[in-house]
């Protein structure tokens, strides 16, 4: 299977199923020097372990990270950095019955079209639990922005139709519900209305975004590999997002260009932005303001109401997804889009060192 690496200098190779031994990542083109332990990664991956509430699957895993390699005495050696998680609680008898018919929502049958075998267990390759190695890496990429000053904030912006208001964002609240809302009112609207949705045996789509501060300008390359691009790329490829909006996102399709245009100030004789429909990202560059960037998740296909579907023989038949699933994929994904976001944006900032003569003379001090 090709396209399980992701970044040029800070790469990251997940590997592993739902249902297999163990999954896990190889980090590679960390800084040497970094201080980091199992402790540091744990933190991320508690944040999208099943089972932590009424809103999650019940499977039980502890999802204990194991770092294999590349630290030494608390701190990376540069040398490539493996991480394993494994697995405890599989059910595979639960998913019997798809072995050999297509469940409706999932990759099921492209799987089957693609290879011509596929493991049906829990999804493989496109179970949720591929994300535990993204955190993983995403766990050390944000360690390594935080030295430099950049920080990112994730959180669950909307449930259905229930969004959060801005003018009651408080950061503090997103750890404190589980749900991972800004917004405690909205937050318990949600989770009324999430027990409505798992009673009628169904799911509920849902968005999540992401903050990012403290970013140098320039960051992102101007033509192929610009930020925005490249942040659309990595939260593309997390499994149900549908959609990637950056600042304003689809509401610049309604916008005038005396509004959407973001005014140019000098603060404390500084370049600044009088506003920020842009999302902090300009000509495929950071601007130096926020980033602001947000994925819309699909409703979790898994659903336990009966629905039409067609098996290998090419027949129609009904079907009841049987196992432990998710009525909703958007909180728990919130630490899964921080983590690309990291991800995305040191390989970036690696790659943009080399964009003057200046960046190289300093690094070897001429």
């Amino acid at each position: 299977m090709a396209g399980s690496i992701y970044g040029k200098l800070f790469t990251i190779s997940t590997w592993g199923e739902s249902h297999g031994k163990a999954l896990g990542v190889v980090v590679d083109g960390c800084p040497a020097g970094i201080p980091l332990c199992e402790e540091d990664i744990q933190i991320y991956l508690n944040r999208r372990k099943p089972g932590q509430n009424q809103y999650s699957t019940q499977r039980n895993e502890s999802d204990t990270v194991e770092i294999l390699s590349g630290v030494f005495e608390g701190k990376t050696t540069g040398t490539p950095i493996s991480m394993m998680v494994r697995n405890q609680d599989q059910h595979s008898k639960d998913y019997g019955d798809i072995a050999v018919s297509y469940r409706p929502g999932h990759a099921d049958y492209c799987f089957d079209e693609k290879y011509g075998f596929r493991d049906y267990r829990g999804g493989g390759r496109s179970s949720g639990r591929e994300t535990i190695g993204r955190v993983a890496a995403g766990a050390i990429a944000a360690k390594v922005l935080e030295t430099m000053g950049i920080k990112l904030t994730a959180y669950t912006r909307s449930i259905g139709e229930y969004c959060i208001d801005y003018n009651n964002f408080d950061k503090d609240e997103i750890l404190r519900n589980p749900l991972y809302m800004p917004d405690k009112a909205c937050s318990e609207k949600a989770g009324e209305y999430l027990k409505e949705i798992i009673s009628e045996l169904d799911s509920i789509g849902s968005s999540v975004e992401c903050i990012i501060t403290g970013m140098p300008v320039g960051i992102g390359e101007p033509v192929f590999s610009k930020l925005d691009a490249l942040l659309a790329q990595g939260i593309m490829s997390i499994g149900a997002v549908k959609a990637v909006e950056i600042g304003d996102g689809t509401l610049v399709s309604q916008s005038k260009g005396s509004y959407n245009n973001d005014n140019f100030i000098i603060d404390n004789d500084c370049v600044a932005k009088l506003t920020n429909h842009s999302g902090g990202i300009l000509g495929g560059m950071s601007d130096g303001s926020p980033i602001k960037v947000r994925a819309s998740f699909k409703p979790t296909p898994s659903i336990y109401k009966e629905q039409k579907t067609v098996n290998k023989a090419h027949e129609e038949i009904t079907m009841a997804i049987k196992g432990r699933h998710d009525p909703i994929i958007g909180p728990r994904a919130v630490v899964v889009l921080e983590a690309m976001c990291a991800i995305t944006i040191l390989d970036l900032l690696m790659i943009n060192a080399t964009a003057r003569i200046d960046n190289l003379l300093k690094i070897y001090d001429r």
